[in-house]
Formats: C-alpha cells, structure tokens, sequence
C-alpha cells in the first residue's frame, strides 16, 4: 500500500459518519488498556470492550483509555454511545490517511496526527494514525500498532513525578503530542545526519549511487513533511482553541509545543534546500567531469585532424606523387606526423588547453 495515500475504496458508496475502515491491518485483535490515576493513586486495568472502560470513569480521578487496533469498526464504533463521540470524529479515527487536524465539539476535544518512525526493514519512514479524545474526566487514544513512543509518559505517570498526576487530561494530552514531536525532531536528526554525511563526497563521486542517496533523501524528507506541516498547523489552531476543556496553564505549554512543531519544519526545510544544493552541485560536478572528457576528445581529435590530412594526401591512388620514390620517404612521413603531433601538444599546454 502506498505511503503517501490511502485507498479510499472500502469508502465509496457509504454515508457520512459510517465507521469505516481505510487502511491496512497491523494487530490481528484489538486491545483496550486503562490508566486511571490522580494525584494520590493509580491504577491499571486490561479490558475488552469500550463499555467496560465507560464503567471505570470516575469523577475524581482521569481516565486514559488506550485503544491498539483500528480494524475493529464494531469496538471503535460503540465509543458513539459510551462516550458520546460523533459519528464524524469516529470515522476519522479509522480513517488511517486522515490528515491531522483538530476539532472542538460540546464535550470533548479531538486531536489527529501522525507518529512516526523509522523502518529497518526497508529504509524508509512510515507513519500510523494517532487519535487523541478528551472530554472532563478521560482521555482516549486510538492507534494503529503497538510499540508507540509513549512509555516515557506511561512511567512518568507511574512515578509520580511532575505534575502529570496532578493535573487533567488536557495535560495529558499535551504530554502525550509533546513525546510525538520529540520523536519528529528525532527522526529528523537521524535523517539530517544522514543527509549531511553525503555532502564531503559529492564533488569527488558522482556515480549514481549518490545521486540515489539524494533521491532517497528527498523522498523520505518529503514524506515526513506531508506528516509534520499540517501537524503543525493543527497544533496551532488547538492552541488558539476557548474551551473550558483546556487549562489556562496548558495552554502555556501547547504554545511551547507549537514552537517546537516549529522548529521542526524550519529544520525540515533547512535540509530540503540542502538537498537541493546537494543535487545540483551532483549535476554540476556530472557536467564538469562530462566537460573534462570531451575537452580531452577535442584535444585528441584536434591533434590527429592534420596527421589525418596528411596520411590521406599520400594515401591517394595517384602514380605520380614526387615523395613516394624518395629512399628515406617512409620514416621522414613518420618523422613528419611526430613532430606535427608534439608541436601541437606543446602548444595546447601553453595555452592552458591541457
């Protein structure tokens, strides 16, 4: 399946809010797993279906509900009546090609952005869908796969330390898209590595394995960029968000966390005009080493023109030509085509030509 798009097929022909989803299949089940703590407790708990995470909400304490696996449009769907979602926020949710945006509704807040990460396997980034919902008491995160980059928080929370345990799921929420811009600005410093390490060999290699190398380059920045700039943008916009569902002291640090979002598209875009200079200066190195070879041929050819000249004079079917009886002709000829070839050699290296 493609990277850059989603087949939209299983879409076609259906309502407006129907739980559909696009995509590709990554868990074989779908998983349920609840941290609720506050600044005295917590607790986890594994369960199956969303109703039993409804249960478990409680006015005195915040409830993160983590959902791994998003081809179970039943379980996904059953969150419209346990926790009052939109039919249009759950359809997003499942919909693997959204384009991170955010939305504000009656009761509840949704995020959408993308984490990514980098892939061994074929040496390339790849994305998954990352839903965030959160309304007075809870937090619900939807996502593709197991293995996201949240442990840190998940151990913070476990520690008690910092004032996550002691604050909302706005924070939590914050906390949660903070890690995931690290992780851009991370990935983004393993590709810049990558990218700046081609630079010393440019002008001394230019086989297509560089230019591949910068090809390669572009196209893993540009996948990254189609993730992190409207990322960005939705960052922005949620921090410009007037809901009773975000603190005044989180909003504090979605500011600081748009700066960061910030920082990694400037730094984004600084490598994409690296790699153009890099490919140009391939280009220009590919001509100038391409000049090189055909100044030598021209000089080549520019010194055999008059030797040319000469062999076909004598190599005319004429019977009378006055050298041809001379006894010592032969290796004056050769004599001749020697010095005519040193002479114009000499002359080429005073003119700098050679």
């Amino acid at each position: 399946m493609a990277r850059f798009f989603k087949n939209r097929s299983a879409a076609q022909g259906r309502t407006p809010g129907e739980v559909v989803f696009i995509g590709r299949q990554k868990v074989e089940q779908s998983s349920i797993r609840i941290i609720q703590f506050n600044e005295h407790m917590i607790e986890e708990h594994q369960v199956s279906t969303l109703a039993e995470a409804g249960n478990l909400l409680s006015n005195d304490a915040v409830t993160w509900v983590d959902v791994t696996g998003l081809h179970d449009t039943e379980l996904i769907a059953s969150a419209e009546e346990v926790f009052g979602l939109h039919p249009l926020t759950l359809e997003d949710v499942v919909n693997t090609g959204q384009r991170p945006k955010v939305e504000e509704f009656d009761s509840y807040i949704s995020a959408m952005v993308k984490m990514m990460r980098w892939e061994t396997s074929d040496h390339a980034m790849h994305s998954e869908q990352l839903s965030l919902i959160w309304g007075s008491h809870y937090l619900i995160t939807f996502q593709e796969r197991p293995g996201d980059v949240f442990n840190p928080v998940r151990e913070r929370l476990r520690n008690g330390k910092g004032r996550l345990r002691r604050s909302g799921p706005d924070y939590l929420a914050y906390a949660l898209l903070d890690t995931v811009v690290d992780n851009y600005l991370v990935l983004i410093e393993r590709l810049g590595e990558q990218i700046e390490a081609v630079e010393p060999e440019i002008s001394e290699d230019t086989s297509p394995e560089i230019l591949h190398q910068i090809n390669a380059h572009r196209r893993e920045l540009h996948f990254l960029r189609t993730s992190i700039r409207p990322a960005r943008e939705a960052l922005r916009e949620l921090g410009r968000f007037e809901s009773d569902l975000i603190t005044q002291s989180t909003f504090v640090f979605l500011r600081d966390l748009n700066d960061l979002a910030t920082q990694a598209v400037e730094t984004m875009d600084t490598y994409g005009d690296m790699l153009k200079d890099q490919l140009e200066s391939h280009n220009a190195a590919t001509g100038n080493r391409l000049n090189e070879i055909m100044k030598f041929l021209t000089v080549f050819s520019a010194i055999f023109i008059p030797l040319s000249l000469l062999a076909g004079i004598y190599g005319t079917n004429f019977e009378i030509i006055p050298e041809l009886h001379f006894r010592f002709a032969y290796p004056l000829f050769w004599l001749l085509l020697i010095l005519i070839a040193l002479g114009m050699i000499i002359l080429f290296k005073r003119k700098k030509w050679l």
